[in-house]
């Protein structure tokens, strides 16, 4: 493995725990009523590579799941990103 196919790696693993951790935060935060994680930041952390964690996170947590552009969204985001990885790389 070389050293920039390890720091991918290592990257894509940090932002997908992100993700997960930041949608548990955010639906801790929702029955709480307290300050919550804005929608943008939960999209950009997928878009950035972290679609895997925040879709998982949405389903473990059970959080976001009744909007439509969470459901329809996230794996939209997850397929593009998939697609891009298989380009680039095969």
């Amino acid at each position: 493995m070389t050293t920039l196919s390890t720091a991918l790696l290592l990257y894509l693993l940090l932002l997908n725990l992100t993700g997960f951790l930041i949608m548990g935060i955010d639906k801790r935060r929702a029955r709480r009523h307290m300050w919550r994680i804005s929608e943008k930041t939960l999209f950009f952390t997928a878009l950035l590579g972290g679609s895997v964690g925040t879709l998982a996170g949405m389903y473990a947590f059970r959080h976001k799941t009744r909007h439509w552009y969470f459901v329809i969204g996230m794996p939209l985001i997850l397929i593009l990103q998939a697609g891009i990885a298989v380009y680039f790389f095969f």
